[in-house]
């Protein structure tokens, strides 16, 4: 169903000049009528069979058959008529064809969606030239214009706002960004984002994400994912597991929308830091495939499929999926990174609404990689991991009567299970509307990986300790000035399951939008775990155990300060949220907007573990009977300075409770976020920038990193995000993000941590990437490049490790030949070294986890 997204009056300007008016009419807002996001690169070409009919009605046909976007006042096309279009076009000569005659042309803009608007004229300024007859001409690309792009993500039910009117920062990535970054995992996808800090360097499900200097250990505390505007699993973070986890990016996927701050304390979950919303595709009018075969210089083997189209009247499909495998840029000489997912998507479009359903199923795991002693000779710190198949098998302790069981770290971290859900709109008139979405997640999120213990030691410094030679099981002699360090299997195996839905009702009244919803979730994890199990190691890529008698005990006696622990348990925990919210989006007058939002939630959380001591025994059970109940609020202030541009700034006061990790700590407290964010937003032809002033305030964070010191802080931030993009007329675009902020423990339980910078997060980062379009030939031709920089980090609240700063540099060039798409990409071209992570348990610099070594991948897709 087409869409007016921005229901605002038109505005008039009275100008001093001609020429100025003649530019402002060019500037003049348009309406928006969405089809599909794009799914098809640029370049491509489509198959039509569109008859002479209504123009309105031939641009639906167009939208659904080629899935662009297209944005069109619809009383600029209601009366005009359209030829038939049949046959094979790219989007723009397609468009062309059907706007010949119509006084119309249409415009790609910095977005990728295509304006289409009347040709102008132009009015002259001489007293002799107005009387002349004024000409028609075509608007050029630099021609500012207005089109709305629809958010969805931090609006009540999803009901979704332009995002030039949005009074918060959002950041969207379509189909094109993401084929362009080319992410080796969800959350590398998320660099494309300003505000955000992201290490990826643990593998395809290991990552750790920082949001606007929110103080956190790791993983991803202050992250949600949604999946069509559902979050896939509501707690953002539990211990060795964080939403990008048990997600994947693949074909199926149209856009994304990240949003810090802002209101998201309000709607959904009420994560106060950053969400992102995930969209998949739908299908047309047509049928549309897609087939991509992928491979790389680390003998990656990938197949992606994708197929949608029309099933009925009104009624559409998208199906797609993957199947992968590779033993990973750090080969673990057997194939780490396994998986396949499959994803459905059923759309209806009904006269006054929709309805969306959706399911995904994944099985897809990859080798955890953890910090190594990066300083011992030989170690290539782009390729290494200790990780092999002298290390693959275990057989470990699982309870307190010392009963074993089997495991293979080949299982790494990933998840298996399914997401489904859907949601439901419809508009009942005279102002009502409603909107549900719901969701459904089960599965297996377990982690599987070997940990270092302590620092790598010399033979020599072990032989005074144990004295005579030191071999390994597999017998290799080792020498004086070989290493060796402890290694442990850690087992983490998490079922999970979560069941979300939000309802909204909206009314229209006057100038007041009105929105009351009704958020409610309910979710568990049962946990098994046996982690420490240390066992010394030679320091080798790959490498094999020592031979008894040497133990862990005697490296640690030798210097490498070693713990030697062995640790398990057995848990259950079921939390349920209910919350309340109201909103209102008053337009004072024309150009001036404030939004209001409030949530009352209620968070509940019965939770037991059986750790022991030691390992569970079932006698010693611990048990957690929680509720609390908190109220958020947010204010926000929209003012447009011209059709193409204005400001924003917004305070928000949110929450976050304990997860059921923090319950077996016994850290209880709720932390709660200050957040005020003032805002300037340029949309205007080819040119885009949104820059971002924000400030924040957080009490209560309590934390300890398993393993580690438990910590309480208070904590303040403050900085600037930068969201660029220029598009010429010749080909070359333009992108730039970068962040720039400043981090401060204003108060620490650990006195000598108060005045330090937060742990793992930088104080600027920067993201440019160019790209060209050109014709060669036939060949529609795409280079591209990506420069990230980021300034040094320090590992620990104490500031006692530095990990230094570092610039990467990746490249790419597609190429559409017919019905063909190639696509060659380089990650870490210079084969940069930067370091992402320390390790938690050990902050004498001895270990650290670099990024992922230089790679190559050429991908063959065949469109139909």
């Amino acid at each position: 169903m087409r869409r007016s997204f921005d229901r605002r009056p038109h505005r008039h300007w009275a100008l001093g000049s001609t020429a100025a008016a003649a530019l402002m009419l060019l500037a003049a807002p348009v309406a928006v009528h969405a089809q599909q996001a794009p799914q098809q690169t640029r370049g491509a070409t489509y198959s039509f069979d569109i008859p002479a009919q209504d123009l309105s009605g031939a641009l639906r046909a167009f939208g659904q058959t080629s899935g662009q976007q297209l944005a069109y006042d619809e009383a600029s096309v209601r009366g005009k008529r359209a030829p038939a279009l049949t046959g094979a076009y790219t989007a723009e000569a397609g468009l062309k064809r059907l706007l010949n005659g119509t006084g119309l042309s249409a415009q790609a803009t910095a977005s990728g969606v295509y304006a289409i608007r009347a040709k102008t004229l132009l009015v002259a300024t001489s007293a002799q030239t107005e009387a002349q007859p004024a000409t028609a001409v075509e608007p050029t690309p630099d021609t500012p214009a207005q089109v709305d792009e629809l958010i969805v993500v931090g609006t009540p039910g999803g009901k979704g706002i332009d995002k030039l009117a949005a009074s918060f920062a959002v950041t969207t990535v379509n189909a094109d960004d993401i084929t362009k970054a080319s992410p080796k995992s969800t959350a590398e996808l998320l660099t494309l984002v300003p505000g955000v800090w992201v290490e990826t360097s643990g593998g395809v499900a290991g990552a750790n994400v920082f949001v606007r200097g929110f103080p956190a250990t790791g993983d991803a505390e202050f992250l949600t994912i949604q999946l069509q505007g559902s979050p896939i699993y509501p707690p953002s973070t539990l211990s060795f597991l964080e939403n990008s986890s048990i997600f994947r990016v693949d074909e199926t996927i149209s856009r994304m929308e990240a949003l810090r701050g802002g209101p998201n304390p309000i709607f959904s979950n009420g994560q106060p830091g950053l969400t992102t919303n995930f969209q998949l595709k739908e299908g047309g009018e047509e049928t549309h495939g897609l087939v991509k075969l992928t491979t790389s210089d680390y003998d990656l083997r990938r197949v992606d499929g994708l197929l949608s189209g029309k099933l009925a009247d009104d009624l559409y499909f998208m199906v797609g999926g993957y199947a992968t495998t590779s033993p990973g840029v750090r080969d673990t000489q057997f194939d780490s990174e396994v998986g396949q997912q499959f994803t459905v998507n059923i759309t209806k479009r009904m006269e006054r609404g929709k309805l969306n359903l959706y399911a995904r199923y994944t099985d897809d795991h990859g080798a955890w990689y953890l910090p190594f002693a990066i300083n011992v000779p030989g170690v290539d710190k782009g390729e290494y991991t200790q990780l092999g198949e002298a290390s693959r098998f275990h057989t470990l302790q699982v309870n307190g009567a010392g009963a074993t069981r089997n495991f293979d770290l080949a299982d790494g971290r990933g998840f298996k299970g399914y997401v489904a859900g859907g949601s439901f709109e419809h508009e009942f008139g005279d102002g009502w509307q409603v909107r549900d979405r719901f969701s459904l997640t089960d599965g297996d999120a377990n982690t599987y990986g070997l940990v270092p213990d302590g620092a790598a030691i010399t033979v020599a410094a072990l032989n005074t300790v144990v004295p005579g030679a030191i071999t390994t099981r597999g017998g290799t002699a080792l020498g004086a000035n070989d290493y060796v360090q402890n290694w442990g299997a850690w087992i983490v195996e998490k079922k999970i399951k979560a069941v979300t839905n939000d309802l909204s009702i909206a009314k229209t009244i006057g100038t007041h939008q009105l929105s009351a919803g009704y958020y409610a979730s309910s979710f568990k994890s049962d946990d098994f775990w046996t982690i420490g199990n240390v066992e010394p190691m030679q320091v080798k890529a790959n490498g094999d155990y020592l031979a008894a008698p040497v133990t862990c005990a005697n490296l640690a006696t030798a210097g490498s300060t070693s713990s030697c622990f062995k640790f398990g348990l057995t848990s259950a925990g079921d939390g349920r949220v209910d919350a309340l919210y109201l909103a209102d989006s008053w337009q004072v007058i024309d150009p001036l907007r404030i939004d209001l939002g409030v949530r009352r939630e209620r968070f509940q959380t019965d939770y037991v573990v059986d750790d022991g001591p030691g390992f569970p025994d079932g006698l010693a059970l611990r048990t957690t009977d929680y509720s609390n109940s908190k109220t958020s609020y947010t204010v926000g202030v929209n003012y447009d300075i011209n059709a193409v541009s204005g400001v924003f700034g917004r305070y928000s006061r949110g929450y976050k409770f304990p997860s059921f990790d923090n319950f077996r700590e016994g850290l209880t407290d709720t932390l709660s976020v200050d957040q005020y964010e003032l805002g300037y937003k340029l949309r205007s032809g080819q040119f885009e920038l949104y820059a971002t002033g924000f400030a924040n305030k957080f009490e209560g964070a309590k934390f300890a990193d398993v393993g580690g010191i438990q910590e309480s802080n208070s904590n303040k931030a403050h900085g600037v995000e930068l969201d660029g993009r220029w598009r010429s007329d010749f080909g070359l675009s333009l992108a730039l993000n970068g962040t720039f902020q400043k981090t401060e423990i204003v108060k620490s339980s650990i006195p000598g941590n108060k005045g330090n910078s937060a742990q793992r997060q930088p104080d600027w980062m920067i993201r440019f990437t160019p790209s060209y379009d050109v014709t060669l030939g036939s060949v529609e031709s795409t280079f591209y490049g990506t420069v990230s920089a980021v300034d040094d980090r320090f590992a620990d609240n104490a500031n006692t490790q530095v990990l230094k700063g570092y610039t990467k540099v990746d490249l790419g060039a597609i190429f559409d030949v017919n019905d063909f798409t190639v696509q060659v990409s380089a990650d870490n071209l210079t084969d940069s070294h930067g370091l992402t992570e320390g390790d938690p348990r050990s902050t004498s610099g001895a270990n650290a986890r670099p990024i992922l070594g230089r790679s190559f991948k050429v991908s063959v897709g065949y469109n139909f």
